[in-house]
């Protein structure tokens, strides 16, 4: 199963985005029990974790983020979602969710295979 982000397009620098990412019915019991996480790819770059949530809600964000992305979830809805404010050039990348194994940031590793993410571009 591969989850589907959708949301992006292109901004300003200082500029907003709200990405989105609904896991489909039949990994409902999955989605709701486990850790979601939103990754990034740039071109030439390693994918980045940049956000966490656990199924209780408790967030966790890598420094690049903290303070301008917040992860929030919905789970009667079983969506994941991303508010990204102040955005900057170097934002911009691919941007894909997933669902997460692992207890602490540095073992979280993603589970389901990768969807075709969503494009974000920032101009400066």
């Amino acid at each position: 199963v591969q989850l589907q982000a959708y949301g992006g397009g292109l901004v300003q620098a200082g500029g907003s985005l709200r990405l989105s990412c609904r896991a489909p019915r039949s990994i409902l019991s999955v989605f709701r029990d486990h850790r979601m996480g939103w990754y990034r790819q740039a071109p030439a770059n390693k994918r980045e974790l940049l956000a966490t949530i656990s199924s209780g809600g408790s967030t966790d964000y890598a420094d690049s983020v903290k303070d301008r992305f917040t992860i929030s979830r919905d789970n009667a809805k079983r969506t994941v979602y991303l508010q990204m404010n102040s955005l900057k050039p170097e934002d911009t990348a691919r941007y894909y969710c997933n669902v997460l194994a692992g207890s602490t940031w540095y073992e979280y590793r993603a589970l389901d295979s990768w969807g075709q993410g969503t494009q974000v571009t920032v101009s400066s």
